[in-house]
């Protein structure tokens, strides 16, 4: 099945209607057919997964590599694709408007914008600063005419695990402000989450899951709408890559025994349009 871009965007905004679905984040064309090959309904891009894949830090990419990158994701599969769009790549609102349309012409179904400051990646934006910019946003994708999902998260908790209740204010901002689904990476434990799913009421919350002791039972329980995996797959990948090389470093080729066929890699590739 081939759907077009309007099926696509129009089949994402439906699974934040109800329910809870898995968005798991590829690095590149490969992960992310390997992924639709496996049955998932819709997939999120990882800027720190993609960054390592041109050999660069998280936060250490340009807005036309990132929009070059998204072009090309959403081209290779036949489902919606969620931007990681950092911060916008702009301070100003007018500006981040302008980054946002060019994120839509890439063929996403849906993007976020994080509210971490750009001149100083330790800090946020100015709260109301913060807050003009996600309307920017969504002015952008209103004069656009697509229906793009627009997902604003706050960072403030990776800087302090405990502030949830800064982060719930800013949340509440941003719905208000016209984010569609609302993100704080961060966010764990079963209190925590299910207070901020009710803050935001009705809108849906997208968890990014860092440590396995939830379940996606356990996470759609507690009223969450969204899993992401953020870069986690990407080391996953990275780590096994690493171990079977080290061990090659000391004369050993015995990881490479836990590598995936060569054939059922060629069958599952070869289903997939050039």
């Amino acid at each position: 099945m081939t759907r077009t871009l309007a099926e696509k965007r129009a089949a994402f905004r439906a699974l934040h209607q109800e329910g809870c679905f898995v968005l798991p984040n590829p690095w590149d064309i490969g992960s992310a057919r390997m992924l639709q090959h496996l049955g998932f309904s819709a997939l999120a891009s990882t800027s720190a997964g993609y960054a390592w894949t041109i050999g660069r830090p998280d936060n250490g990419v340009s807005r036309d590599g990132v929009l070059a990158h998204l072009a090309s994701l959403c081209a290779a599969v036949d489902l919606p694709v969620n931007a990681d769009f950092e911060s916008g790549f702009a301070s100003a609102p007018e500006a981040v408007a302008r980054n946002v349309a060019l994120a839509i012409d890439s063929g996403v179904a849906g993007l976020s914008i994080e509210d971490r400051d750009m001149a100083a990646p330790a800090q946020l934006y100015e709260a109301g600063l913060a807050v003009e910019r996600i309307k920017a946003a969504r002015a952008a994708i209103d004069g656009s005419g697509q229906n793009v999902i627009l997902v604003v998260r706050t960072e403030g908790l990776f800087g302090n695990p405990e502030a949830v209740g800064p982060a719930i204010d800013r949340l509440v901002a941003f719905a208000a402000a016209g984010a569609d689904c609302l993100y704080a990476p961060g966010l764990w434990g079963k209190d925590n989450i299910a207070t901020v799913v009710r803050a935001v009421a009705p809108k849906p919350v997208n968890v990014l899951v860092m440590r396995p002791d939830l379940n996606t039972a356990e996470l759609a329980d507690l009223g969450v709408r969204r899993i992401s995996i953020g870069g986690s797959l990407a080391r996953v990948a990275w780590g096994a890559m690493l171990a079977a090389a080290e061990q090659i470093k000391t004369g050993s080729y015995a990881g490479l025994a836990s590598g995936m066929p060569h054939g059922q890699l060629n069958s599952i590739f070869d289903g997939f349009k050039p």
